[in-house]
């Protein structure tokens, strides 16, 4: 007799990127819009807040999830203490690339993922060294207006990859959702459930 179908995760985000990194791990889930509106608490460390806006993601929709997980993600660009988040047109963009360049960033995901039993927040941190970037670089890369909606004006996983010279850690949680974090959790609290542990 074979195993029920593991439950589809509620995955709290509209991302593209999110949807296919589940779809890549062979995670079912279904996505809710989040109900929930980001505002960043003055003082706070980047950690912590990745860490509070993804937690308030998926709690913002668990009311109609049942027993089925939601999953949260938030994520930021983080150099020296201060976290990139979406810029705000392309002006923004090549700001931000500009400082960026030649330089290592670390990218900062923080994951949330609850039951009606239990709540599990963690985080995981990726370092991104980009290669020197000329204004020509930047502003074909702007151009490209792939960096449009991405934390730090850039996208690993298109164009942006031509920006990079090296990552240490998770390649996924670059993209958009710290997979080796989450298949941990699931793996602790789900073994066998979604195929790990």
């Amino acid at each position: 007799m074979s195993a029920p179908p593991a439950p589809p995760i509620l995955l709290a985000s509209t991302s593209p990127q999110r949807r296919a990194i589940l779809e890549q791990l062979g995670i079912p889930f279904e996505v809710v819009t989040p109900a929930y509106e980001e505002s960043d608490e003055a003082g706070a460390s980047p950690s912590e807040l990745v860490r509070a806006h993804a937690a308030g993601k998926a709690r913002s929709v668990a009311e109609g999830a049942g027993d089925r997980p939601v999953l949260g993600v938030d994520t930021a660009v983080v150099l020296d203490g201060k976290a990139y988040g979406k810029p705000g047109g392309a002006e923004e963009a090549a700001e931000m690339l500009e400082t960026l360049g030649g330089r290592t960033h670390a990218v900062v995901s923080g994951l949330c993922l609850l039951t009606p039993a239990w709540e599990e927040v963690a985080e995981d941190a990726t370092s991104v060294t980009f290669r020197p970037l000329t204004p020509r670089d930047i502003a074909t890369y702007v151009a490209s207006c792939e960096w449009e909606g991405r934390a730090g004006a850039y996208a690993i996983q298109g164009f942006g990859a031509g920006l990079v010279e090296r990552i240490e850690g998770d390649y996924l949680n670059v993209v958009g959702l710290p997979g080796a974090l989450l298949i941990r959790l699931l793996a602790e609290r789900f073994a066998g459930t979604y195929g790990f542990g």
